[in-house]
């Protein structure tokens, strides 16, 4: 016999299943715990080129700050700023109090309940602050006067409070012509200048190779120095800075150290602190250096797109830290590969935060369901942010396949949007938005769906990371279209990640560095490896600090200049190859006298 169940019991259990069924409808349909470079928020049409008709997606000269365990993103005129809990998953937020002519290249700082924003400026402007960003808002602290001659700024800001001392202070800078500022604020008179104004460092491309102006440091044109940030570091002042152009795959941040605040500053011979020139998303520089809610440090910076405009950019940001020797530095190495969001301190420089998930799509055949002009669909397979495969029209249906040639196991993909021809102004969210299908087959015929975004908030995701809930096995992944906002839909970039079944590739047999007669160059080469997608070259300035990364492609010469060395300055080198299946174990240490 079955036991007798009363109403009371059955609607209870009722009662308890229609509210798990309410919670987990409520749940997102993954809970992502990785990200990916470019950052995945929803970039802004601005102003900035609307007399051009140029009409793009950009965000550059990142602040990110933790202000009460929580996450505050600055970014260059994006008309208000985004907040976080866990630096995944990003709001948007407008303030009932934003300068007129909008946010560039902006100061944040978190002192006790407070968070303060400034803006680059030329002329008065106020200084804001608030004790609930995350509503929205601001008020005025001040009405913030210069007394600076008009061209020098203070430009691309940095505001930075002692806590040992309770001073504060504010850094500047970004030109060719002039150093990167520093002064003393006055806290009593509402952060004016205390005493003058002081030079703190210029750029020296004559002794250091990655201040260099131009694509790898190839071209003679002076370079620009910008995007000052100070860090404290057990006693240390770490002075960040930018070089030496925006526009370059080896824009990057370097820093001095002193013991004070303001001075004298001596130059870091393992510079640049945060560099990236290889890969899809180049650029590292013009950013910020802070802690989590574990302790570990952030460096953030600008990747470059540069396809409708030389300023149309992202954002990226990367493990970083200070080693036992108080060395600076940020780990760029697969930079643009898949990462996990720490839950705990991190130990050594975060390589344990790279996830393993190996890029499957580079240079994989890939069709389309229509083709505008020569925008062939193969574009969107060469890890290049400038090129791209727009659709005949936008309209829901179109599609975009991409044929792994093998069997693999996917576990994340990213679609990186272009602005071709675009005509958005803009930021209406019931206008701009972006949405899409993403499917899987193991053999080209049965397809099944692995994510649906029509069933998440609308949200704009120009360069969209999305984390599969479960690994899948498929050899063909197909984007389906449902909405952007733009007349033309156009993809620079659809990107796979997962892992092959297959061995991960050997390491070089042989590997050189040879430094030239100009110490600021040397020449590398290295013997290509069967099956390889792709290499790291590894160096630094002893063999246990090999902090710096330049990737290149299989398909590429075997042979390069590095052009980012610094005079007098002994370097070490290693080369470490990788494909879909992992990575080799690197090379052994070259030394580089």
């Amino acid at each position: 016999m079955y036991p007798v169940i009363s109403k009371i019991m059955l609607l209870r259990s009722f009662g308890i299943f229609m509210g798990l069924i309410l919670v987990l409808s409520a749940m997102p349909a993954t809970a992502q715990s990785t990200y990916c470079n470019p950052m995945d928020i929803d970039y802004k049409y601005n102003f900035e080129q609307l007399n051009e008709n140029i009409s793009y997606r950009s965000g550059a000269d990142p602040v990110i700050i933790n202000h009460k365990g929580e996450y505050f993103l600055f970014v260059t005129i994006s008309g208000g700023y985004w907040h976080s809990k866990d630096m995944i998953n990003w709001k948007y937020l407008t303030a009932n109090r934003w300068p007129f002519e909008d946010m560039c290249a902006p100061a944040a700082v978190s002192v006790r309940d407070t968070l303060f924003l400034f803006q680059s400026t030329f002329e008065s402007r106020p200084i804001l602050y608030s004790v609930a960003p995350e509503k929205g808002i601001w008020e005025f602290y001040n009405r913030w006067t210069p007394r600076l001659p008009k061209d020098i700024g203070p430009w691309d800001p940095a505001l930075f409070h002692d806590s040992d001392t309770d001073k504060w202070y504010m850094y500047w800078g970004s030109s060719n012509v002039y150093p990167i500022f520093g002064s003393e604020l006055d806290y009593s008179k509402r952060l004016a200048f205390k005493g003058q104004y002081q030079s703190m460092f210029w750029l020296n491309q004559y002794e250091h190779g990655w201040e260099r102006f131009g694509p790898n440091h190839s071209d003679p044109f002076k370079p620009f120095t910008e995007g000052a940030w100070m860090t404290k570091h057990k006693g240390k002042y770490y002075l960040q800075y930018g070089a030496p152009g925006t526009e370059y795959n080896v824009y990057a941040n370097g820093t001095y150290v002193s013991d004070q605040p303001l001075g004298p500053f001596t130059y870091a011979p393992y510079n640049p602190v945060s560099y990236k020139p290889g890969g899809f998303a180049t650029g590292a520089g013009h950013g910020n250096t802070f802690q989590d809610n574990f302790g570990n440090y952030w460096n953030t910076g600008t990747s470059w797109i540069g396809l409708n405009w030389a300023m149309e950019r992202r954002i990226v940001r990367y493990a970083a830290g200070f080693d036992k020797d108080g060395q600076m530095f940020a780990n760029t190495r697969f930079g643009d590969f898949p990462h996990k969001m720490p839950t705990k301190t991190w130990t050594g420089k975060g390589d344990e935060l790279f996830t393993g998930w190996m890029l499957l799509s580079y240079k994989k055949p890939a069709t389309a369901s229509s083709t505008l002009d020569t925008m062939a669909a193969q574009k969107i397979t060469d890890e290049n942010p400038r090129t791209f495969w727009a659709a005949k029209q936008n309209k829901p249906g179109e599609t975009l396949t991409i044929d792994l040639q093998t069997e693999q196991e996917v576990k994340a993909i990213q679609v990186n949007y272009t602005d071709y021809k675009s005509d958005i102004f803009d930021n209406k969210p019931e206008k701009v938005y972006t949405q899409f299908k993403i499917w899987t087959s193991k053999n080209g015929k049965k397809w099944d769906l692995a994510s649906d975004l029509t069933k998440e908030p609308k949200r704009d995701r120009p360069c969209a990371y999305i984390e599969l809930a479960t690994p899948v096995r498929a050899r063909y992944v197909r984007y389906e279209h449902v909405y952007v906002a733009s007349p033309t839909l156009a993809i620079s970039e659809l990107r796979i990640f997962g892992n092959g079944f297959g061995k991960a590739p050997q390491t070089p047999a042989t590997f050189t560095a040879i430094r030239q007669k100009d110490t600021r160059n040397a020449d590398l080469k290295w013997e290509k490896v069967p099956g390889a997608v792709g290499y790291n070259v590894l160096w630094g300035i002893a063999p246990d600090k090999l902090y710096q990364t330049y990737q290149f492609w299989n398909d590429e010469p075997d042979t390069f200049e590095l052009r980012a060395l610094n005079v007098g300055v002994p370097y070490y080198f290693a080369i470490e190859a990788f494909n879909e299946n992992g990575v080799s174990a690197a090379s052994k240490v070259v030394a580089v006298q």
